[in-house]
């Protein structure tokens, strides 16, 4: 078992019937992404976020999002300082490897627009002044279903920002037993020993960014985004960013996988978790089934 494989078994160890998410959630930060879980409160989303950063010895912050949030209170402020006088930038918990957003639909938009720079582009910009965050950079953010109260739904263009949307949801009831004998996950995840570093984490990127994709494969994956923005029970089709990251996560998938090379199934496989919260789909239309549809038809490369 390699170092890698070593780091997703420690992980799954804590967060017990989730070996696809948390996989996904490596694959999302070898590509340099971001990955949005939607789920109903105590499923595992802490344990997972605090499991990895652990893992892979990366500072770890958590916000909780509330509706009385504000901006400075994720990138920080110039505050005085007691002895000169003098104003001096005070970091707010952005400045962390591993960021979980809690919640992040109960803030509002103006908060939630707070994480955009530092998402696409690892720097926050406060008065002026420009800072970069810590390498890697990985938020994992929680949304709690749009129809609980108290919640402010993200836009489609905060949507985009996120490489994967993923559900946990409930263990089933043998991993659910291994839970209740293992005692307080949370513990657990706080003392995993580190089996990367963040060091190795933006080698382990740089890697997964020249894995190999065949031209079929990116002619595959521009034809689906074209079926995607033609179709007319679509009112929002696939964005340039999607499909680009549709390939990233493949590339990193592929790497998981042991292998330098993309196969077609990593694009088909993967499509859901990266393409259907990005589109928006005409009323009464179910998103997932017109998805289903378009990868049935065009057929996979040789």
């Amino acid at each position: 078992m390699g170092t890698l494989e070593k780091a997703i078994a420690q992980v799954e160890s804590v967060v017990r019937g989730k070996g696809r998410a948390v996989r996904l959630v490596f694959a999302s930060l070898l590509a340099r992404g971001h990955v949005l879980v939607e789920d109903q409160p105590g499923v595992g989303k802490t344990t997972l976020a605090l499991a990895t950063a652990r893992t892979l010895r990366l500072s770890f912050q958590r916000i909780q999002f509330t509706s009385d949030l504000l901006p400075a209170d994720i990138l920080g402020a110039s505050v005085p300082d007691p002895q000169t006088g003098e104003f001096r930038f005070q970091k707010g918990p952005v400045f962390t490897h591993v960021l979980l957003a809690d919640e992040i639909n109960r803030a509002t938009p103006r908060t939630q627009s707070a994480l955009l720079e530092a998402m696409a582009e690892g720097q926050v910009t406060v008065e002026g002044r420009t800072y970069s965050l810590p390498r890697p950079f990985f938020v994992m953010a929680t949304q709690n279903p749009v129809d609980a109260a108290g919640t402010f739904p993200l836009p489609h263009s905060q949507m985009d920002r996120f490489l994967v949307r993923l559900h946990l949801g409930y263990p089933d009831p043998r991993a659910e037993l291994e839970i209740l004998r293992m005692g307080n996950p949370m513990e657990k995840a706080r003392t995993l020993a580190s089996v990367l570093s963040a060091e190795d984490v933006v080698t382990l990127q740089d890697r997964a960014s020249r894995v190999q994709v065949e031209e079929s494969l990116l002619h595959y994956a521009t034809r689906v985004a074209q079926a995607l923005r033609e179709d007319p029970r679509l009112a929002v089709g696939l964005s340039t960013r999607g499909v680009i990251q549709w390939v990233a996560l493949a590339r990193a998938w592929a790497l998981l996988e042991g292998r330098t090379y993309v196969i077609p199934e990593d694009l088909r496989d993967l499509a859901p978790f990266v393409l259907l919260h990005r589109l928006l789909a005409v009323e009464g239309e179910a998103l997932p089934y017109i998805l289903e549809e378009i990868l049935e038809r065009i057929p996979l490369p040789v």
